[in-house]
């Protein structure tokens, strides 16, 4: 044999810089008794030899194939720092025949602008370059292995996809495929293709063969793997996993629950930006207390921290300290939190006499106004603020915020208790007229007047005022749905509803009566809570055009290159700018933000409280029907029945509002969550699913004002579906079936 070609079983120890990253991978793994494809590999020097050709073809009829992969590998590929991967060509599927041109056309590759281009980025000369030539293998299944997830960072989990067929779809990202994630040993399927790929005995092999991989380099590998139609598991591949982010843990920052939908959570449906973490946010908790020390008199805060960049909120954990606290204050201070906290699910008729009209009158009476005037005086005044007087109009505007955060708490925040107790009533009494089948309870509280949605320019896709208004987004496409037909037939339903109702209880006046009031309560809260979360924005578009004045004025002395940078400062960093101090900033916080993007944060962590448990799941367990059996698996998804009905149809997962433009009539719109910023696409939408949210979250409220099924707090949905999948979506059961 010529000595520029060298068999793959005769290259170990050869070294990288003689036959390529690639090749002395597959070397060494085939050494360590791996089933690798038998091959050759031809070094640099080869491609000028007039004799190519002919040692090429000759070589390939000692291996035995029909066709062939030829592929690069260059010294420079696949290095811990530098994987050069999808830069250098490859040629599958080659006839033996045409071997010397695919070598060719390989080593060609080595000078190709985007290498070039890499490799300038990087520093550096030229690397060495070989072409390795295998047989090809006749893939029944194929696919990727990370040994670690390349997401989390979490170094126990092994993350597999897999599709029909060659793998080279999935390798160049042009297939999302099948995925299974294994933890000790364990495969779990997580995401499905339009039809099954693997079996959970071919799932462990493929993890067991990463394991070793990654064993035997001593480093988490990315592995391309085969399995042809005799059944044999091939290893086509292992390289080292680059940028590989360090690990995410969830640790409950403290003891109890911490829940990522509530409160404030709602309202955060990813992780927060440094300056909005450390200002914003502060400032609205703070007035969050402000309003309730202003109502309530007493200051009990609800504790929050960022875990991995994600807002979780936990509820004071009850102790005697808290309530001798709350004793201290006297008897108003208690009488209002135990109406408003406890009897507004009991007894909503009492807690609406007793505390929270007044409290509603005091928000539309004294604080609405009072905020409304605050923006607008705000909003004449921030064109000609210099940056000082724009950071005190931040802190009066986002402590009114809070304030306004605190009455959609305490007063709109008592609607979802109040339905609680109305589908109690209606299981016990009216089962027969309102059938869980025909939406339960929720039928009478569809259409209401004052509920109807609307779309503001305050409203927004996320609290972080990083993100863009509602005004500044694109407007509807012309011709899309409005929704206006769905809501007018939902106020005929609702009163038909009520009429069938009144009728059955005709000959129990006393029951009647209670069912009458507790309806006329839970009707008005309804509205009440539409209408406050609604208006709690009022303040962003002037938030946000203060940040960015504030920005623009850093770009003009230099402390920042991109207005947007301003919303990755912290709060200190920005007030030492703004005295004229350089501050040194990482250029990786907006890289580390967008890794915690795509971190699957779970909805809960920690445990509730042993005499109180947990309320959120205590909720919705009793408002699905009656022998509902959550049983999750690979076709079914389980959550929250948030809007009750059952629709079926293609997904469109969206993930900010960019993305609006792409969602059609029909569509079951996936999202991580929802805020009023989406509200067109409910007029759209077949159903809404959710990973977030609760009862009470937005998408929960606008799907029933618009008569569509919701599930929300799925945790998973956007990652185990993917657009284009046919579901059906059940939102009385709260659950999402993959057809």
């Amino acid at each position: 044999m010529d000595a520029t070609m060298v068999r793959l079983a005769e290259a170990v120890g050869l070294g990288q810089e003689v036959v390529g990253g690639k090749a002395a991978a597959l070397a060494k793994l085939a050494a360590g008794g791996f089933a690798v494809p038998a091959g050759f590999i031809i070094t640099g020097s080869a491609h000028d030899d007039p004799a190519l050709d002919d040692q090429v073809l000759a070589e390939a009829e000692r291996l035995g194939g029909t066709r062939f992969a030829v592929r690069s590998s260059a010294a420079a590929e696949d290095l811990p720092d530098a994987s050069y991967a999808g830069l250098y060509d490859t040629v599958l599927d080659v006839a033996a025949e045409r071997l010397g041109a695919a070598v060719r056309e390989c080593f060609a590759g080595a000078g190709s602008s985007r290498v070039a281009a890499y490799r300038q980025h990087r520093g550096g000369d030229a690397p060495a370059m070989a072409v390795l030539v295998q047989v090809m293998i006749d893939a029944v299944a194929a696919g990727v292995a990370f040994t670690a997830h390349p997401v989390t960072g979490d170094r126990n989990q092994i993350l597999v996809t897999a599709t029909h067929g060659p793998g080279e779809a999935l390798v160049s990202g042009r297939a999302a495929g099948e995925e299974w994630v294994s933890a000790d040993g364990r495969a779990t399927l997580t995401r499905r293709g339009p039809t099954r790929v693997l079996s959970g005995r071919q799932a462990r092999a493929v993890v067991r063969l990463a394991g070793r991989a990654a064993a035997l380099f001593g480093r988490p590998q990315d592995v391309e793997w085969a399995i042809d139609r005799d059944g044999h598991l091939w290893m086509l591949q292992s390289r080292p996993m680059t940028a590989l982010p360090p690990p995410a843990t969830w640790r409950a920052p403290g003891p109890g629950l911490w829940m990522r939908n509530f409160r404030l959570g709602e309202w955060l449906p990813e992780p927060v930006t440094p300056l909005f973490a450390t200002w914003l946010l502060p400032l609205i908790e703070a007035g969050y207390l402000d309003g309730m020390q202003a109502t309530v008199g007493v200051r009990v805060p609800f504790r929050w921290e960022l875990v991995n960049g994600w807002y979780y909120n936990a509820a004071p954990i009850p102790s005697p300290a808290l309530l001798a606290r709350v004793l201290r204050h006297g008897r108003r201070t208690a009488t209002i939190l135990f109406h408003a906290l406890v009897q507004a699910g009991r007894n909503p008729v009492a807690a609406d006499r007793a505390v929270l009209t007044t409290l509603d009158q005091q928000w539309r009476e004294q604080e609405l106004p009072r905020y409304r005037q605050l923006v607008a005086a705000a909003t004449a005044e921030i064109p000609t603020a210099d940056p000082h007087r724009l950071v005190e109009l931040v802190d009066q505007l986002g402590r009114q915020a809070g304030i306004a955060l605190w009455y959609l708490a305490i007063v709109g925040g008592s609607a979802w208790k109040m339905e609680a107790c109305l589908t109690r009533f209606t299981r016990r009494h009216l089962a027969a007229v309102l059938t869980d089948h025909d939406g339960g309870s929720q039928s009478l509280l569809r259409g209401l007047p004052g509920a109807t949605p609307t779309f503001d320019p305050h409203a927004v896709h996320s609290a972080d005022w990083y993100h863009p208004t509602a005004a500044e987004l694109p407007a509807p496409a012309d011709g899309a749905s409005t929704g206006d037909d769905r809501q007018a037939g939902l106020a005929p339903l609702r009163r038909a509803a009520e009429h069938a109702c009144v009728a059955a209880l005709a000959g129990q006046p006393r029951r009647l009566a209670r069912f009458a009031a507790l309806l006329r309560v839970t009707q008005r809260y309804t509205v009440i809570r539409e209408q406050q979360a609604r208006t709690f924005t009022l303040a962003w578009p002037a938030l946000r055009d203060c940040a960015l004045r504030l920005g623009r004025h850093l770009l003009d002395t230099g402390a920042i290159t991109d207005v947007d940078d301003v919303f990755f400062r912290t709060r200190a960093e920005l007030g030492t700018a703004l005295a004229g101090s350089p501050v040194e900033v990482t250029t990786r916080r907006r890289a580390r933000w967008q890794q915690q993007q795509r971190l699957p944060a779970p909805l809960s962590l920690g445990r509730p409280p042993r005499l109180i448990g947990d309320v959120i799941a205590r909720t919705v367990a009793r408002a699905r029907p009656a022998g509902f059996v959550a049983e999750a698996g690979g076709e079914v998804i389980v959550g929250h029945p948030a809007s009750a009905g059952q629709a079926a149809g293609p997904v469109r997962i969206i993930t900010d509002p960019h993305d609006f433009a792409t969602f059609g009539d029909g569509d079951v719109l996936v999202a991580k969550a929802t805020a009023p910023a989406w509200t067109p696409l409910f007029a759209r939408a077949a159903a809404v699913v959710t990973d977030g949210g609760t009862l009470a979250a937005h998408a929960s409220l606008i799907a029933r004002e618009y008569g569509i099924p919701a599930v929300v707090g799925t945790g998973t949905a956007t990652t185990s579906l993917r657009t284009g999948q046919r579901v059906t979506v059940n939102g009385t059961n709260g659950t999402v079936t993959v057809e």
